[in-house]
């Protein structure tokens, strides 16, 4: 089945896209939510009191919880110095000149006329004289005098009241967007690329550009005196700073009617890295004040967010919308505009043509508020004010059209004046603005606005009443404007996949679950679905830990204490669930344990008694995202019982135990989280200790249950923000306090003496009494052993482990150091040894399979060549040399061997050894394997070793090779690992680990302040994930200086950087600049103009669009739900839980101008044809897998052939990851990843819908059929069945 046929193309300027971090932030209940989401925009019933006054009273008698508030909590480390210009290499030189440009904010000069505006991060100025009667009848170019250029990224500019100076926001210096001010003379005046030089000091200053920024390319440290000559160029010479803004950033400044002061929007992040806005007031520095230092986070807060019904002071820094676009109309009132429309939570598709946004205004002496346009309909924002005060301007849809519109504030009449705006961008979290600034002229006589990549002179005149009104035509202001930029090298790095794969074994790199033994000897741990027991200290290599199904996946293992060759571990079926194994691993001798009910178990601890006679403590959950929520649901909690351990005459042979006397203990448990808990027995069977990430307590099982069937709980230890946190076994005696070791922050911490109500922090001048950091570059899994005197963690495939009886000698070096509390000294201490745990690679076990298969089939003399898999009669689109033409071959032969593509022949050259299995194609379409780029599932995280039906899904659906954008670094490196042995079915993955997180939430966020810790931050993914570690994800780190210090990391790493897009078109234009590899979702306006698509082009970094979660409007997957009969699909029903699918059931009907995402495709496609690389990535959206071909569909919509959105889909996607030597095209010596369709369809000129009509699916040589995922070779008819996921 098809996509549906667009009729027709939206209004050239008719945008969203994801929840971030979609697959960490958002648990499997969310997957609905863009669904749900829209159930719950009703519309306010309309009445006349909706747009009167809103007012409310001086707050005498009540405080402000923005006062109440301490925005102290983030960053938890100041940025140490950096200069984005100077401290960061741009060796490339790009210049050319554009006649039109994208979301241009600009000012008119209160007295000239002279228009300043924004481009692509630099300044320009164009005279008055570019919009005379008789310049605009003539059409003619006026040159755009640039203003400022140069590294920092420049916006925002606005003139003072007499029009001596300009404010401008500029990521200079820091790289965190601040307000500056610099002196106003005239655009002439202020050109610093004049014909002839206004001066011989810029004369010579340009003469030693080129040479000096190469200087700064090479690394060579600036002089004074080029740093001098630098400025001026820049035209940044007398540029101050008025704001000092290192975490939060600023924007949209507008001076007062003195002329001493701004206001401007401030941005705060929450735990959401979505900015809500806030006014706030600064000083101006006096011209003459050239050394003046700012105080970092000085200013004055003048309005601020409107905290929602039933939230709490606490809650004020969780709010997602405040106040931006602040003006002023007096010297006492400001007007701004507000999203009206979401409560405090900001939430995307929201409906424009109801309004999001309203415009307000608010007395500062009497801070009464009064609504001046309402949201509905469709919205308000960006206001403008005329000189005379009289006359408010804004923008709002209209229909199918964006209107300017005026208020005549003293007559309250609208008028839409102009319907050729381009749409607003209300329905996104807009830092940018809604809509670029605009301008009355000096005289009120016409408004100066950005539209439609031009520049518009708008004239009024007043009517009888006094009110402006439209006169005339609005005419373009003509312009041509040089761009000079200079960029970083993009972020490129290469994998050799093919080595990897094919080699006769792999190696796990990330572990989990470690557990040590009593006296630190031994550890057991998890490896990617098996267990293993590693000699603490020892060169030997691990071994697996005796099991009763080898190649069953095995999880959750534990010591029995006492008996020092005794482990508990956990098998997983996917029929049966939980089957409980006792393993002895001196004799290699397991044991099932019998009499558990049939369910899902974590955890199996033995208790710390004598003899044989033992307890027996494990938890049961109930359902969950990957193994389902239908069957065995019930009775989550800790349940205790009773077994014998088995005898020294049991030795010799395998037996069943019975776990007897099983019974529900109930405690606060969280069962959500086990991964990160630990339980174990205490002072025998008396007790429990339970240590969750954020809190360590007592269960005390002998003093009994209380009135209401409760056992009594001590907390012993609690953290503020930690992710793990364990406490040695107390002794009975304990006085109140222990010793703990917290994960926080990625690193791992020791704390000698802490009280239960004392939360461990380690956010340095706020952290822990007597806090040690342990770790050099982080770690996970920290357990101490069993006697409490060693502490164990793991940094992937390193063991630590350190006697904490040597810390003492630390304590005094981490006084001393507040910062990173003590690393150099502490660092000495631990010892640590490399765990190799090895398995055989599918290649490996391709070639037993195909013997095997082959002698069944033809006898023994087939087997030598059974590793041969022959297509015969296929049509093959190669994707090796990027043209349509060169690639496409007829009456061709694809032969594999070994998991590679062994040679591409014509159909009468082929010789076809004996015992190949050879393939009709039928004269059908081959194309390599799918590449989604941008892939999010959920699965990892689940704690049982389930199969995936995730995973299922995208392979059913043509996708073989996944990257993932937002994972966790450890669990999904750990769900690759498992793929690759064998016990998941599924494309092969990679994914950039954990996000490098600017905002608040704490088990993400990392502050990136110095190299050290931008190599310590990429180092956590690259030791856990090993050779298929090679990306990361900056997720809206707002210092620039963070982003290239991450890049620099990069560079010595082999690493690639896909940053979140993020809805701020200013930072994504620096990952342009910089050289980040892509920029992940679209651009945030979805209709772009030749300033930036040249730009983008031309500079290396690709482009993943993500069109499934558009910006700029309603989201691409609803289109797919409204035209999809997408619960009734049979072949997602056959592989997708059907609750997700049901959810997709019903869809809000959206007019086709809601759509911006056939704007993205459009503005996509004209970049693809300037020569940038596009990629598929559908964003785990459901459907899985329909979702990526209707990613597709969206591709071709803006302009794509059906072979460019298959290269898009294949080599190129292979290229900018790096792994095109092995994948992305067929190609003889790479990997066999490839699709293969029926005859019939036809994908380079027909419907690119039939795309998803797939025969077989084809991944390192293995064959599944495309509609069932039953193996076709070399195991034919395999198919292991899903854990139940559905009720019918």
């Amino acid at each position: 089945m098809g996509f549906p046929n667009i009729e027709k193309t939206p209004h050239p300027d008719v945008g969203r896209p994801l929840f971030v971090g979609r697959s960490r932030f958002a648990k499997p209940a969310l997957l609905l939510t863009s669904a749900l989401l829209l159930s719950t925009l009703l519309p306010l019933p309309w009445s006349a009191e909706h747009v009167l006054d809103i007012s409310r009273k001086p707050a005498v008698a009540f405080s402000d919880p923005a006062d109440e508030w301490k925005d102290d909590t983030w960053p938890l480390r100041e940025q140490t110095p950096w200069d984005i210009s100077t401290d960061f290499p741009f060796p490339r030189a790009l210049e050319y000149d554009v006649t039109e440009g994208t979301w241009l904010r600009l000012d008119v000069h209160p007295k000239s006329g002279d228009i300043v505006f924004d481009l692509l991060g630099d300044i320009y100025c164009l005279p008055a004289s570019a919009y005379t009667e008789g310049q605009l009848e003539s059409e003619a170019f006026s040159r755009a005098i640039p203003v400022l250029l140069g590294i920092p990224h420049d916006s925002d500019p606005h003139f003072s009241p007499d029009g001596d100076r300009i404010v401008f926001r500029s990521d200079a210096e820091l790289g965190v967007e601040n307000i500056w001010v610099k002196g106003w003379n005239g655009c002439n005046a202020s050109d610093i690329r004049p014909a002839q030089a206004g001066s011989d000091e810029l004369y010579n200053a340009l003469l030693l550009k080129e040479k000096e920024e190469d200087f700064l390319a090479q690394g060579i440290k600036e002089t004074a005196e080029r740093k001098y000559r630098r400025l001026l160029r820049e035209g940044r010479l007398d540029a101050h700073r008025v704001t000092n803004e290192t975490y939060r950033w600023v924007s949209d400044a507008r001076f007062d009617p003195s002329g001493t002061k701004v206001v401007a929007t401030k941005w705060y992040t929450s735990s959401r890295s979505l900015g809500a806005g806030e006014g706030w007031e600064y000083a101006v520095p006096n011209r003459s004040a050239k050394h003046l230092q700012v105080k970092v986070g000085s200013g004055k807060r003048l309005v601020g967010r409107t905290l929602p019904a039933g939230w709490s002071a606490k809650q004020y820094g969780d709010q997602q919308v405040g106040p931006e676009q602040f003006i002023w109309a007096g010297s006492d009132t400001l007007i701004y505009s507000k999203n009206a429309i979401d409560d405090g939570v900001w939430a995307y598709s929201k409906d424009v043509h109801k309004g999001i946004n309203a415009i307000y205004s608010v007395n500062l002496t009497s801070q009464r508020t009064t609504t001046l346009v309402d949201a509905f309909p469709g919205g308000a924002t960006r206001p403008e004010l005329s000189r005379d005060g009289r006359t408010l301007a804004f923008v709002r849809r209209v229909r199918e059209k964006e209107a300017l519109v005026l208020k005549d504030l003293e007559t309250g009449t609208l008028r839409n004046i102009w319907y050729g705006l381009t749409y607003d961008l209300s329905v996104v979290s807009a830092p940018m603005g809604t809509y670029p600034s605009f301008a009355f002229t000096p005289q009120d006589d016409a408004i100066i606005i950005w539209a439609a990549g031009k520049i518009y002179h708008v004239p009024l005149s007043t009517n009888a009443a006094g009110e402006r009104v439209l006169r005339g035509e609005p005419r373009v202001v003509p312009f041509t404007a040089h761009v000079e930029k200079r960029l970083a090298e993009t972020r490129t790095a290469k994998t050799d996949l093919k080595a990897v794969e094919t080699a006769a074994t792999q190696r796990v790199y990330a572990f989990h679950e470690l557990r040590v033994d009593e006296s630190g000897e031994k550890a057991i741990f998890q490896a990617a679905g098996a267990t293993y027991v590693q000699a603490v200290g020892e060169d030997a290599k691990p071994q697996r830990i005796p099991a009763l199904h080898p190649d069953a996946p095995y999880y959750s293992p534990s010591f029995v204490p006492g008996v020092h060759d005794l482990v508990l571990h956990a098998r997983w079926s996917d029929v049966n669930f939980t089957s409980l194994e006792l393993a002895n691993l001196t004799s290699g001798v397991a044991y099932e344990l019998t009499g558990l009910p049939f369910g899902r178990y974590y955890s199996p601890i033995a208790c710390a008694c004598t003899g044989r006679n033992r307890q027996i403590a494990f938890v049961r959950t109930s359902g969950d995202y990957l193994t389902g929520e239908v069957v065995a649901t019930a009775g989550a909690g800790l349940y205790i019982g009773d077994l014998t351990l088995p005898s020294e005459s049991d030795l010799g042979k395998s037996a069943n135990i019975a776990v007897k006397n099983i019974r529900f203990i109930p405690t606060s448990i969280d069962t959500s989280d086990l991964l990160h808990t630990q339980i174990r027995f205490i002072e025998k069977n008396k007790k429990l200790l339970v240590q969750e990430p954020r809190r360590a307590f007592v269960i005390d099982l002998a003093a009994g249950t209380d009135e209401f069937g409760d056992y009594p709980e001590e907390t012993l230890a609690s953290g503020r923000m930690s992710d793990e946190l364990v406490i040695p076994p107390p002794s009975r005696g304990h006085k109140g306090t222990t010793p703990a070791a917290i994960v926080d922050f990625f690193h791992v911490y020791y704390a000698p003496a802490v009280k239960a109500d004392d939360a461990i922090w380690s956010k340095p001048a706020n952290a822990t009494k007597g806090l040690l950091r342990l770790s050099v570059d982080g770690g996970h899994s920290i357990t101490w052993s069993g006697d409490g005197t060693k502490l164990f963690w793991f940094l992937g495939p390193w063991l630590h482990y350190v006697d904490v009886s040597k810390l003492d000698a630390c304590a005094k070096a981490a006084k001393r150091d507040p910062n990173t509390l003590g690393i150099q000294c502490t660092k000495k201490a631990p010892s640590f040894q490399e765990v190799i745990v090895e398995y055989p690679s599918d290649v490996y076990r391709l070639r037993k399979d195909a013997a095997a298969f082959a002698t069944q089939k033809y006898g023994e003399n087939a087997a030598p060549d059974a590793n041969f898999f022959v297509i015969a009669n296929a049509t093959l689109v190669t994707m090796e040399t990027g043209n349509a033409k060169s690639d496409v071959l007829r009456d061709a032969v694809l032969v594999t061997r070994d998991g590679e593509i062994e040679a591409i022949v014509g159909v009468h050259d082929a010789i076809i050894p004996y015992g190949a299995t050879v393939l009709d194609a039928q004269g059908g379409y081959i194309v390599p394997g799918f590449i989604d780029v941008h892939a999010h599932w959920n699965g990892f995280e689940t704690m049982y070793p389930a199969r995936s039906w995730e995973l299922e899904t995208f392979l059913a659906y043509g996708v073989t090779t996944l990257h993932n954008p937002s994972a966790d670094t450890v669990l999904a490196f750990s769900e690759r690992f498992r793929t690759e042995r064998g016990q998941l079915v599924g494309p092969r993955i990679f994914q950039t680990g954990t996000i490098i997180y600017g905002a608040g939430a704490s088990s993400y966020h990392q502050d990136i302040v110095d190299l050290e810790e931008a190599r310590s931050a990429l180092l956590r993914i690259k030791v856990e994930g090993g050779p298929s570690a090679f990306s990361y994800k900056n997720y809206n780190q707002p210092s620039r200086a963070s982003r290239q210090r991450l890049l620099l990391a990069a560079r010595d790493l082999a690493m690639l950087c896909v940053p979140e897009g993020g809805m701020n078109y200013d930072w994504d234009q620096t990952y342009i600049v910089d050289g980040m590899t892509t920029i992940e979702h679209p651009l945030p306006i979805p209709v772009l103009y030749d300033d930036i698509l040249t730009l983008y082009a031309l500079s290396g970094t690709g482009s993943t669009p993500t069109h499934i979660v558009n910006y700029g409007g309603v989201m691409g997957e609803q289109y797919i739900w409204a035209n999809e009969d997408i619960p009734n699909t049979e072949k997602l029903r056959r592989f997708t839980r059907h609750d997700i699918l049901e959810g997709l059931s019903e869809t809000t009907s959206r007019p086709l101008n809601s759509f911006q995402v056939f704007n993205t495709s459009i503005s996509t496609a004209k970049m693809v044809h300037k020569g940038l690389k596009a990629h598929i990535g559908a964003h785990g959206e459901a459907p899985l897998g329909v979702n990526y071909h209707a990613e597709m569909f969206f591709a071709k919509a803006g302009g794509l052939t059906n072979y460019e959105v298959l290269r898009a889909a294949t080599s190129d996607a292979a290229i900018t990851l790096g792994i095109d030597s092995s994948v992305g095209s067929l190609t003889p010596g790479k990997l066999a990843d490839f699709v293969v369709y029926p005859p019939g369809v036809d994908l380079l000129e027909g419907d690119i819908g039939g795309t998803r009509d797939i025969r077989f699916v084809v991944r390192g040589g293995r064959v599944w059929e495309a509609s069932t995922l039953t193996e076709v070779w070399p195991v034919p008819g395999r198919h292991e069945p899903l854990p139940p996921l559905n009720a019918d």
